[in-house]
């Protein structure tokens, strides 16, 4: 397989390590291993203290696998597969779609979620929310756009890069329409739990549509990227067989260390979610502060989960040059959109770190310098 280079990660890793404030990052401050210790009860702990260093099992450790499974309504440990987050995407789609199959996929996304469907040789129709009515998906739109060799529809919520979060009863609309087509459902839930009011949370996938599959992880809302840990969910007996033959030529299977350290952190979630949401609206309350007295610059659509947005720069600054020379001159990191194929003029911010209001001072004095 011969695919394009994956744009976000490209700029990653070219600028993320050598700025000092990374303010386009999605996830939330990383936990430091003696905390992540020091959190842990006594059985994870004894996990820990007895850990093999040899191959772990393929589908993942039986507890992580049921410490998971506790997450969601009706799913067994047997549903789960445990992988890297960005291996379950290219599992799933390549296990998915054959040639000349038909996906849609809400849009701007996360590269591999529509590239490695390219790649094979499917159809990709892009489902863009409307930037001018709070990033809303026009349900009809799915509708109009269904085909006969419409296999798979590809959505997720809260959204990366805008933080859009349908209501519930958009939500299930969306899964009917799946249900009525009979379509597969690929439900990329990495921002789960990041929920600014709880009652705003959708039901997973995976909880009310047995052709859906489900994606999660430990890099978002768990504080714990390092750890490369995530999962795949899905009821379909043979869907799970195919992901587990393609997966035997990826990863084979997970770190063992990761997998308990995971094991930790899912039993001390709430309280690793209660901090990571605390850090969230301090941020955001910032930024809606730092966006009014500059609302000249900037404007933004509040998100209502998630630990990032995707403000917009006002027609007369481009937002590549803007976020190129932030880094060059601030050490200051935003994702200009056209790392997302979005012909919009808006950037990525990131609301999940400790520093951030440090890095937004950079931020403004920047903008004071070059006088926008």
């Amino acid at each position: 397989m011969r695919i394009k280079d994956f744009k976000l990660e490209r700029f990653f890793a070219e600028h993320e390590f050598s700025v000092k404030y990374v303010l386009g990052a999605s996830d939330c401050e990383g936990i430091m291993q003696r905390d992540l210790f020091s959190m842990a009860d006594k059985d994870s702990l004894a996990l820990w203290n007895n850990l093999k260093l040899g191959y772990t099992e393929s589908q993942g450790h039986p507890v992580l696998r049921e410490e998971i499974s506790e997450l969601y309504q009706g799913i067994e440990a047997k549903d789960v597969m445990v992988l890297a987050p960005q291996e379950g995407i290219f599992v799933v789609i390549n296990s998915l779609l054959d040639k000349k199959d038909h996906v849609i996929v809400t849009f701007p996304a996360y590269q591999s979620l529509y590239e490695v469907a390219e790649t094979i040789g499917c159809e990709v129709t892009k489902w863009m929310p409307d930037p001018f009515n709070n990033w809303e998906l026009d349900v009809d739109f799915l509708r109009r756009n269904i085909k006969s060799n419409t296999k798979l529809l590809v959505i997720n919520f809260p959204h990366n890069p805008t933080g859009y979060l349908p209501t519930k009863e958009k939500f299930l609309e969306i899964i009917e329409i799946a249900k009525e087509h009979v379509l597969y459902v690929f439900s990329d839930e990495m921002y789960r739990f990041l929920e600014y009011e709880k009652t705003d949370r959708l039901p997973s996938a995976c909880e009310i549509y047995d052709k859906s599959v489900v994606l999660f992880g430990m890099s978002k809302t768990f504080s714990l990227p390092g750890l490369r840990i995530g999962w795949l969910i899905t009821k379909e007996k043979e869907l799970f067989k195919k992901f587990s033959s393609f997966k035997d030529y990826t990863t084979i299977c997970s770190s063992a260390p990761s997998e308990i350290l995971s094991i930790m952190a899912l039993r001390t979630k709430n309280r690793i979610i209660d901090i990571n949401l605390k850090i969230i609206k301090n941020n955001l309350n910032l930024f809606e502060s730092f966006v009014s007295k500059n609302n000249e610059l900037l404007s933004f659509i509040k998100p209502r989960a998630g630990s990032i947005a995707f403000p917009s720069l006002n027609k007369k600054v481009d937002s590549s040059n803007f976020c190129l020379n932030l880094i060059k001159e601030k050490s200051v990191m935003l994702l200009p959109s056209e790392v997302y194929d979005y012909k919009g003029n808006n950037f990525r911010i990131g609301f999940g770190r400790t520093n951030f209001s440090e890095a937004i001072n950079k931020l403004e004095e920047f903008i004071n310098e070059k006088q926008f």
